[in-house]
């Protein structure tokens, strides 16, 4: 993230105590990473490095954008940022082994981009690619969507996955889904019902919801609607 990012942070001593950075995404920018150690939070840390951020994305013309916790979302309307849309997360805890429909196959890169671009609104084929090489069995192509995948310290995510339609988005996430060992995280969008009762009825947990939030009055990038699991929110 910070290689293609940057961020800031505040230190007692050489102990890193709270963290945040930006992520750039064309004309506008991802907030994400506003960590604050647990004894070290109410000392005004994780605002202070907000305002940062923001003056920094103030003047290099970028709109800001993030994805906030309940908790988080009351402090960022306090800021300026206002609702656009939600997503919640959903974990599976045991195996997975049905598969049904035609198999997924390679992720056609020259299509997947040009759909990715219109549903997330910015280009970030580096972190798609990233994404690929972290996790190839997750990364399944058919021709109206992909999906991609990462691991993770306490379990696997999945995502982001971008498709035409419901059929595909879950036909692609069955697929993923036999590519990785559980526990397994995915962050499925509100406007997708049929997507979130599906992971309902096929055992995943409900965990916690998520907010998009743009700064202004400005519009979310993108169209929405062909995002079915987002890559988590410290990435979009």
């Amino acid at each position: 993230m910070l290689s293609l990012g940057h961020g800031w942070g505040i230190s007692e001593g050489d102990r890193l105590v709270a963290s945040t950075l930006v992520i750039p995404y064309g004309g506008f920018a991802w907030i994400s990473m506003v960590l604050v150690l647990p004894e070290q939070r109410r000392k005004g840390h994780a605002s202070r490095l907000l305002h940062i951020a923001l003056d920094d994305l103030r003047a290099s013309k970028l709109m800001p954008i993030l994805d906030a916790t309940p908790a988080g979302r009351e402090v960022y309307r306090r800021e300026g940022f206002s609702d656009r849309w939600s997503f919640k997360r959903f974990r599976l805890q045991r195996a997975w082994s049905a598969i049904n429909g035609q198999p997924g196959r390679a992720i056609q890169w020259r299509k997947a981009l040009e759909l990715d671009e219109q549903a997330f609104g910015g280009e970030r084929e580096w972190l798609l690619r990233a994404l690929q090489s972290r996790l190839p069995k997750c990364a399944l192509g058919m021709p109206k969507g992909f999906v991609l995948g990462r691991e993770g310290r306490e379990a696997a995510q999945i995502g982001p996955l971008v498709a035409r339609d419901e059929s595909t988005a879950i036909a692609l996430l069955e697929h993923a889904l036999a590519g990785v060992d559980s526990p397994v995280y995915v962050d499925a969008a509100d406007h997708a019902p049929g997507l979130q009762q599906w992971l309902i009825e096929h055992g995943f947990e409900f965990q916690r919801p998520f907010t998009r939030m743009v700064h202004g009055e400005g519009r979310a990038p993108g169209d929405e609607k062909l995002v079915y699991l987002v890559a988590g929110p410290e990435l979009g």
